[in-house]
């Protein structure tokens, strides 16, 4: 609506840009072009033209109503799919916006063209009288392989924006730009990544895909628990891995773009597991856990920390047995739908028993078209309506996320504040026991409070000693009275 414009495309694009250039090219108007996939357009109700679509809750009722806000992104969601995908239908006033069903994602030929176009491989010169560009170190020497991410994680965009079927390039093509890398003038033997979205999936998680779509509602391949048609194998990733080490001028070859753990801890047969620590890793591998609540990784649609453990145990025992000093570096989130403070302090224990520092941590914030983004304007579940626990507060979301790195120094004070605000004071004290020490004014302010209860215990023990001795002597007087008419008896 604000863009004015006649038509716009998403996704990934290519498809639906070399169409729409095509028909312009051959004289169509842009407003005329309806039947493009992956493009939305905008037009008067009555000049719709009926077919399979989703009606929507209107602009209008979504303005006014979190619930139908709730209802309209479980709907979309459940669209975005190349292969069942429908029409979706949203009215504004007397307009009808039209969002056409998603592009079909690219053939494995095509995306190798997409890939072996003449990219120039660096920054844009204008950048070289400001020092360049730091960023083209992670990727000058990266390799995409894959596209799209069965994984869906509610906190992620790539729903919308590559999809959650994965296509990815040949064996051919990926050799060759790897070839190509090593060309370069600035090649040492390193190449930094052989990844994606999700670096270890190359196929499409079961075989009905490509007829009837991945599944619609909040079902994900790989959470709570893995999906029963599920497939699960590495072995082509792993060959191709296996080729590119073994090129000339090819020292190393790192994944750095993360795995699913919970994938890899699917696979029966554990070869990719094995190469994966022994040569591929940089130090640290990346993977995302993301909490250890039941609760919170139900909201973020993540598979539960009984999988990170499992996974955790193997890898450590893996790297003792390539005697490999080597680290996980785990990425969590604080204050997602779903996490209340007490969760966070939950992590944090969770955090410290597994002996994990985390570098970086992710406070949520919200970002367009994602089921986590409804969930946090709305307080609803989509897919259940069920309300959802969420925090806007900014002190709050800074205690959650002090919480994951409760061991800095400098976030002392607010770790503090969140244990106090959890009901939870016994985790500050000396010791291993303890998530965090107190501040130097606790500690006086603890002093005090000692002496002043030494003090109290001094004048109850000093006041119960007179009232002793008193009662004594009225007691010792009874007795003697008592003897004296003993006697005279």
């Amino acid at each position: 609506m604000e863009s004015g414009a006649d038509l716009l495309t998403f996704g990934m694009g290519e498809r639906s840009v070399k169409e729409v250039a095509q028909r312009l090219q051959n004289g169509q108007k842009a407003s005329e072009i309806r039947d493009v996939r992956g493009t939305c357009y905008l037009i008067p109700t009555k000049e719709y033209e009926p077919g399979p679509a989703v009606d929507c809750p209107s602009f209008e009722q979504v303005q006014k109503s979190k619930k139908e806000y709730a209802v309209s992104c479980r709907k979309q969601q459940d669209e975005q799919d190349a292969f069942r995908g429908r029409r979706v239908l949203q009215k504004h006033g007397s307009m009808l916006l039209v969002q056409n069903p998603p592009a079909l994602p690219l053939s494995q030929k095509e995306l190798d063209a997409v890939y072996e176009l003449p990219y120039m491989r660096t920054y844009h010169p204008m950048y070289e009288k400001e020092g360049g560009v730091p960023a083209i170190q992670e990727v000058e020497f990266s390799i995409t392989q894959n596209r799209g991410c069965f994984g869906a994680c509610n906190f992620c965009s790539l729903a919308f924006h590559q999809g959650r079927y994965v296509t990815s390039r040949s064996e051919e093509s990926i050799l060759k730009e790897a070839k190509l890398l090593t060309t370069l003038p600035n090649f040492k033997g390193y190449i930094h990544d052989v990844g994606g979205p999700t670096a270890n999936f190359r196929h499409p998680s079961c075989l009905k895909q490509e007829k009837d779509g991945l599944c619609p509602g909040p079902k994900k391949c790989l959470a709570p628990t893995p999906c029963p048609a599920l497939q699960v194998d590495h072995s082509e990733y792993l060959d191709i891995l296996r080729k590119i080490r073994a090129l000339p001028k090819v020292k190393k070859v790192f994944i750095r773009s993360g795995i699913r753990f919970d994938y890899l801890m699917a696979d029966p047969d554990d070869s990719f597991f094995r190469e994966l620590v022994k040569y591929h890793v940089s130090g640290q591998l990346k993977v995302a856990p993301e909490h250890c609540v039941p609760e919170v990784l139900d909201a973020m649609g993540k598979p539960h920390i009984e999988s990170f453990l499992r996974f955790q145990k193997k890898y450590f025992a893996l790297c003792r047995e390539y005697g490999k000093e080597q680290y996980l570096v785990p990425y969590m989130m604080s204050s997602h739908p779903g996490s209340t403070l007490k969760d966070a302090v939950e992590l944090a224990l969770f955090l410290k028993k597994q002996h994990l520092r985390p570098e970086q941590v992710q406070d949520f914030y919200p970002t367009p078209g994602t089921i986590a983004t409804c969930m946090y304007y709305t307080g609803l579940n989509p897919w259940t309506m069920k309300p959802v626990y969420v925090t806007k507060n900014p002190k709050e979301k800074a205690m959650q996320r002090a919480l994951l790195q409760y061991f800095e120094p400098h976030l002392q004070r607010e770790v503090i504040a969140a244990l106090k605000a959890a009901g939870r004071p016994d985790l500050i004290g000396d010791g291993s026991q303890f998530l965090v020490r107190p501040t130097p004014e606790m500690r006086r302010e603890q002093a005090m409070k000692k002496a002043e209860n030494n003090r109290e215990s001094d004048e109850n023990e000093s006041r119960s000693f007179f009232k002793h001795q008193s009662q004594t002597k009225r007691t010792n007087g009874k007795r003697g009275h008592h003897h004296y008419e003993n006697r005279k008896h």
